[in-house]
């Protein structure tokens, strides 16, 4: 009797399983970050975050006062963007968790995961251009 019971929650929790899984489209992706500001974490420490603007616009930072502003792409199942400093893309495939984004760094030989840590309506604390002698 236990091992049917356990046999028919594996076969419910099966779909919700394999739905986790699936990366986002750039349509969810975009219904779901435009407006935010997102705070991303990597083993357990801060990483940096992302202001998502309108019309795939957006504002990095490694959280230390100094931004740059770029944009986003999809590129098939990869969500692209493209900074100032840099024009070669990053490319990110993202995942929707119970706890928020997971974000897997695509075109990078070295495996990177980021994990979202927070979200706000805030824009980032940007300092203004560093002015020197």
């Amino acid at each position: 009797m236990i091992a049917r019971l356990l046999i028919l929650m594996a076969l419910l929790a099966a779909p919700v399983m394999a739905q986790d899984g699936l990366p986002l489209t750039p349509g969810e992706f975009e219904a779901y970050a435009t407006g935010k500001t997102l705070t991303y974490g990597f083993e357990g420490q801060a990483y940096g975050g992302e202001e998502y603007l309108p019309n795939r616009k957006v504002r990095w930072s490694f959280l230390d006062g100094r931004c740059k502003d770029g944009y986003w792409y999809p590129s098939g199942d990869e969500i692209c963007f493209v900074y100032e400093d840099d024009p070669t893309p990053q490319c990110w495939i993202f995942y929707r968790k119970p706890d928020g984004l997971i974000a897997q760094f695509a075109n990078n030989d070295e495996y990177q995961e980021l994990y979202e840590t927070g979200e706000s309506d805030e824009p980032l604390l940007c300092l203004g251009p560093e002015v020197g002698v």
